[in-house]
């Protein structure tokens, strides 16, 4: 969740981290640092706050030769600008910066005060830097391998030193950093968007790396000090996919993009005349498929909603079990895992601390694990058998909007995939379904000419203190996503509920002052539906119903319709979420919520 980012080189040092710094504000934080290695001494600046106040205190006139930076966000104290980071050693010849958990942190620190370091700080990273001090006889590397072989838990570390002035150094275990080799300059960050600007060329370290930063260029080792070789990749998107591109928000940026990365997810994937489904990444056999007995779904928040989806689509084009599991949850679950299991993890930024615990665990019993991640690279990627890539470019709205939309499109690709395999579906049902897929991104566009509509019908609603979201089998999962969008960015309570559960509880708090969504689209349970929507009329709440154009009776029955393009089964879903996103996204401006940075939420949970 944390931001981490460091800098050697030619270039303008402080301008340079506080530029970085800015790249991952996305990511959510409460506190900002930089140390800096200046005329062979080592300066920390840090404040509370945003990284404005922390550019009101540094001087002008610093120069520095090295310098790693920080954007906190809280886990093991409040807060303040003595809980930022960096943080020093006794001496004043470390600084660190950290991103994880260390667990063992309490027993260490009471080791480390009975030897007589004090601390000034109340964070788990602190005792980090007096290990250090502790550690040092000469050399700042093996000072750090004899540190990192006493810490437990998750972390990505960055370091600066006196004792190692035109140096950076970074150790990496179950949190992401990446390494970023420019021209006469290097960079670490968590992860690429900050050093975009500067170079696409980077190196993503692997947990047990420490990597050695200096003018001359890096150097990589593990934790017993062997050197390792790590494969530079070069990163395939544009800095201005990063920016807001005269969008006033982000995440206003990256729903309008979506006609664009729905095109780029089945472009070169999809036959139209046979209805083929091309993923030279999934390089399972018709014998691997034949022998997959269960699929696991693996995700965390609207990755689960996604999940739930594949989970409607691959049961009915497979007929293979499918259950979709909590990532936070997985891991305590008795899941009889096994060579004919096929787990499927989703994450959008492919460092889920929760997800990649999942993969972890899923292949140490044995099962076939694909990935499904917007983020080449990423430590999913790098953990799973197999791996399939979004092409969304990079999502800074902390609230997930065309990754979201990519996910299901790749999870019925790959639904697509295994049901040819097996020979569920005949080429002409794969005809269809590929024309309805090919066709998505104009249906996108069409659907985003009616923005102005449903921003009116957020003026509208911008006041209610409760929404309650409902839809049936494929449009379940969509009514979570929206009561999840909604709450995320506005802080409204809102609720996703099954329609047809509102008998069983639900319906009690259906009352005239709860607007109710109802997604109403043309499919096998539109005629419940409409059952459902008379339950609530006769309750006087208000409807909002998401329809298929050509529907001639909604109207009738609610009180507002936002109409979509008419599309089969799987893809009304899809062109449901959109609305909802824009109809979140307009509340939450109406109440002047800060829709990219979204209170206590961060975009990547790398913790667990």
């Amino acid at each position: 969740m944390c931001g981490i980012v460091g800098y050697i080189g030619n270039g303008n040092t402080i301008n340079i981290l506080l530029d970085s710094l800015e790249c991952l504000e996305y990511r959510g934080y409460d506190s900002a640092g930089i140390a800096l290695v200046s005329n062979d001494s080592l300066r920390v600046i840090k404040s509370h706050g945003r990284i404005l106040n922390l550019k009101d205190k540094v001087p002008i006139t610093l120069n520095a030769t090295a310098g790693i930076g920080h954007t906190r966000w809280a886990t093991h104290g409040k807060p303040s600008d003595y809980n930022a980071h960096p943080h020093k050693d006794c001496t004043g010849n470390f600084a660190v910066v950290h991103n994880g958990i260390i667990e063992n942190y309490q027993s260490l620190k009471d080791g480390l005060i009975a030897q007589g370091h004090k601390f000034s700080s109340e964070t788990d990273t602190e005792v980090i830097a007096h290990l250090l001090e502790k550690n040092y006889a000469g050399s700042v590397v093996q000072a750090l391998l004899d540190t990192v072989r006493e810490l437990e838990g998750s972390y990505a570390i960055a370091i600066v030193s006196n004792h190692a002035p035109g140096k950076v150094f970074a150790a990496k275990k179950d949190s992401p950093i990446v390494i970023g080799l420019g021209d006469g300059q290097y960079f670490l960050a968590s992860d690429v968007t900050a050093f975009l600007k500067y170079t696409k060329k980077a190196i993503f370290m692997e947990d047990g790396d420490i990597v050695i930063m200096s003018g001359e260029g890096i150097e990589v080792i593990d934790f017993n000090g062997r050197p390792v070789r790590r494969e530079a990749r070069i990163i395939d998107w544009e800095l201005e996919e990063a920016e807001k591109s005269g969008y006033e928000n982000y995440m206003l940026k990256e729903i309008h993009e979506q006609p664009k990365s729905l095109r780029d997810a089945i472009a070169g994937r999809l036959n139209e005349l046979t209805g083929e489904v091309v993923m030279p990444e999934l390089t399972l056999t018709k014998a691997d498929i034949d022998d997959i007995k269960r699929i696991v779904i693996v995700a965390c928040g609207t990755s689960y909603h996604a999940g739930l989806i594949g989970k409607y689509a691959i049961e009915s084009m497979t007929d293979i079990p499918v259950s979709v599991e909590i990532g936070s949850e997985f891991r305590y679950s008795a899941n009889r895992l096994g060579h004919e299991t096929l787990v499927i993890a989703l994450s959008q930024s492919g460092e889920t601390a929760d997800t990649i615990a999942a993969v972890k665990g899923s292949i140490k019993k044995g099962a076939r694990v694909l990935a499904i991640t917007n983020v080449v690279g990423s430590t999913v990627s790098r953990e799973a058998n197999y791996s399939i890539y979004m092409r969304c470019g990079p999502e800074i709205g902390v609230a997930a909007t065309k990754t979201f939309t990519s996910q299901i499109v790749i999870m019925y690709m790959v639904a697509l995939y295994l049901g040819t395999m097996k020979g569920m579906l005949g080429a002409e049902q794969n005809i269809r379904m590929v024309a309805e897929l090919k066709a998505l991104p104009n249906k996108v566009q069409r659907l985003l000419e009616n923005e102005r509509y449903i921003m009116g019908l957020a003026s509208l609603f911008r006041n209610a203190g409760q929404f309650f979201f409902v839809g049936r089998n494929l449009n379940y999962p969509i009514a979570l996503e929206g009561a999840l969008k909604l709450k995320e960015i506005s802080y409204i309570i809102s609720e996703g509920y099954a329609a047809g559960e509102l008998k069983h509880g639900p319906l009690a708090l259906i009352t005239t002052n709860i607007p109710v969504i109802a997604i109403a689209t043309q499919c096998a349970t539109y005629h419940k539906m409409v059952s459902n929507i008379k339950e609530i009329k006769a309750r006087d709440a208000s409807v909002i119903a998401i329809a298929s154009e050509s529907d001639g009776l909604i109207d009738q029955l609610v009180d507002f319709v936002v109409r979509i393009p008419d599309s089969n089964e799987y893809i009304a879903p899809i062109l449901s979420t959109i609305v909802l996103q824009l109809f979140a996204y307009y509340i939450a401006v109406f109440r002047g919520c800060p829709v990219d940075k979204p209170r206590n939420l961060a975009k990547s949970v790398t913790v667990e």
